[in-house]
């Protein structure tokens, strides 16, 4: 079965893209390297000693997209492909907007010409809101504190139309809590852009001894230690849970919404404690102010994916800790500067080809 990842060599895609190939999947991946480096496809293949096949391309360039329905038989698409970060996506709500919502639009149009009609897409707990009590189940009231989170509330709904306007197609809509952890060779993990927005890779770069200090932004929470409480979930159970998705949607028609968790809460400081745990590494902090929008839980019900899918996240808070650490210790300036991906020469970062691929 080949399978079209889109956005698909970033932090979660990456993670995907290791479990489809080592499931034997032909994977076909678009990215534009927006929220990705070129260096994350060797590792891929070093990772797995497999193949596949990639484009430079942008969801919203629908001529290219058809190209790559053209030139592949794709059954099926997993859409990563989107802006991602909260608080730009307040700067910039048009960019988010557009980027985020045409593309999937374009997408699903190029999808329906070709007659490929299934599709898991990487949505967010971003669409549950501020008002919800966790544990969070799929069928609570939606809303959205920012434009990220409407642009995730709005994609699902316009996939739920697409369904209802023609019950072939089989769509799992994925809502992710807080991924975290890396791949437990070392070689892929979290590599943000500038500043880190996520609460682990500023851990990790402060233990690496590129930041000088964490901060905690508020300790008066309704928590047990006053700091805010996440479901932090290992990125390789969450990637596993794609292909539990997977298997649904090759074997039906429909509709269906899934929370990716591990229903258990933990404190920005059972983070912390944690990673200073298993890894000796003293991670200096300070308490700053609450940020606004933030609220004090927001922890998954992941029992509809254990009763539905099959899946349920296996790995601890200290494996999740454990993993990153060793990705960062392992690269401390995140992906370095290759000048080939698959022994082809990079301008600018920028493939000089449309597609590569590695033959066998």
């Amino acid at each position: 079965m080949t399978i079209l990842i889109t956005g698909g060599i970033g932090y979660i895609g990456s993670h995907i893209c290791v479990e489809l190939l080592n499931t034997c999947y032909d994977v076909v991946v678009l990215d534009n390297f927006s929220n990705s480096k070129p260096e994350s496809l060797n590792r891929i293949q070093e990772i797995t000693g497999k193949s596949l096949k990639f484009y430079n391309a942008d969801v919203l360039d629908k001529e290219r997209l058809e190209e790559i329905f053209k030139e592949n038989k794709i059954e099926t698409v997993i859409h990563f492909a989107g802006f991602k970060s909260v608080g730009e996506s307040v700067e910039i709500p048009i960019d988010y907007y557009h980027n985020n919502i045409t593309g999937t639009l374009i997408l699903c149009e190029v999808m329906a010409k070709y007659n490929v009609k299934k599709m898991v897409f990487s949505s967010s707990a971003a669409v549950y809101g501020k008002n919800n009590k966790s544990p969070l189940t799929e069928n609570l009231p939606l809303s959205a504190t920012s434009p990220y989170g409407w642009t995730k509330l709005m994609i699902e709904q316009i996939l739920k139309d697409v369904f209802i306007s023609d019950r072939e197609w089989s769509i799992s809509l994925l809502r992710y809590f807080n991924p975290i952890g890396a791949h437990e060779s070392g070689k892929i993990g979290e590599n943000p852009n500038g500043i880190p927005n996520n609460l682990m890779p500023y851990i990790t770069q402060v233990a690496v001894g590129k930041k000088e200090k964490l901060y905690v932004f508020g300790n008066d929470y309704d928590t047990h230690d006053g700091t805010g409480v996440r479901d932090y979930i290992h990125v390789v159970d969450l990637a596993k849970g794609h292909l539990k998705a997977l298997e649904r949607i090759m074997e039906t028609t429909g509709i269906n919404t899934y929370n990716l968790g591990t229903g258990i809460g933990y404190s920005v400081l059972d983070v912390v404690n944690s990673f200073e745990r298993v890894t000796g590494k003293r991670i200096p902090y300070i308490i700053a102010d609450r940020r606004p929008g933030d609220i004090a839980k927001c922890y998954a019900n992941p029992t509809k994916a254990l009763k539905e899918l099959g899946w349920k996240a296996e790995k601890s808070l200290d494996d999740m800790c454990r993993d990153a650490w060793r990705w960062q210790a392992n690269n401390p300036n995140g992906y370095e500067d290759r000048t080939t991906v698959f022994g082809k020469e990079l301008k600018n970062i920028v493939l000089d080809e449309a597609a590569i691929s590695k033959e066998e």
